[in-house]
């Protein structure tokens, strides 16, 4: 059955939301999938591999035919929530081996266009199927080097998360006749199995990550408020 035969057969079932999860193969975006898959929710999950859980939209959202793709597939129907939970990061970020002078340009265009550019191409053309709910709602996940003077040396990936907040914050202007809610989460580093092997081997200092759960339970409350409510920003910093 095709992508949208199944968002068909479901869309008087008024009690289960339709989820749009964007890099639902691994880190967090794979635990949002499956948290929400399993409360029985319906889940399209866009990744360029096999994702964990969820309706498979297989694209490459770096590129104007990925984009293309999940809206074609989403088609016309409604959408509660854009879930953007990808990210993309420098060759040897977040470790010694970074080296900005020496970063390729593509990199750097790469980075922007998964980041940045994809959310905002995806909110734009979702909107006409976000306006389809009662409570429609976009949430990003952004980073707290994207804060104001809280940069990283990570050239691309600080410029990416620092633009994907002003875009939240204009998207909010832009929506606002639309009544649909826009939130950043803004978190220090989350325990994916990715940050936990970087711990463990050395790459990374040693800490305590934020649990998956919390960014979780964050995103559970934000599509538990009512649609009088928009929470702009969510900064969650680790205690060690």
């Amino acid at each position: 059955m095709s992508i949208k035969a199944s968002l068909r057969n479901i869309e008087m079932e008024l009690e289960k939301k339709q989820i749009l999860v964007v890099g639902a193969s691994r880190g967090i975006g794979a635990a949002v999938a499956q948290h929400f898959a399993q409360k029985g929710e319906y889940v399209l999950s866009v990744s360029r591999s096999q994702p964990v859980a969820g309706e498979w939209i297989q694209a490459d959202i770096s590129t104007a035919e990925g984009i293309r793709s999940v809206i074609d597939s989403v088609g016309e129907s409604r959408l509660d929530a854009l879930l953007f939970m990808g990210g993309v990061w420098e060759e040897g970020a977040f470790t010694e081996r970074y080296n900005f002078i020496q970063s390729p340009d593509r990199e750097t265009r790469y980075v922007i266009a998964v980041n940045t550019i994809a959310p905002i191409e995806l909110t734009k053309q979702l909107t006409k199927n976000l306006v389809r709910s009662n409570n429609p709602r976009a949430i990003f996940i952004g980073s707290l080097s994207g804060l104001d003077n809280a940069a990283s040396i990570e050239v691309a990936n600080t410029a990416s998360k620092f633009g994907l907040r002003g875009a939240a914050q204009a998207l909010k202007i832009a929506l606002r006749d639309y009544k649909i809610g826009v939130t950043v989460i803004n978190p220090g580093n989350v325990a994916t199995e990715e940050v936990m092997a970087d711990i463990e081997e050395g790459r990374f200092e040693q800490q305590v990550p934020i649990p998956l759960t919390d960014i979780i339970s964050a995103i559970e409350w934000i599509l538990k408020l009512s649609n009088a409510v928009n929470i702009g920003e969510i900064n969650m910093q680790q205690k060690d």
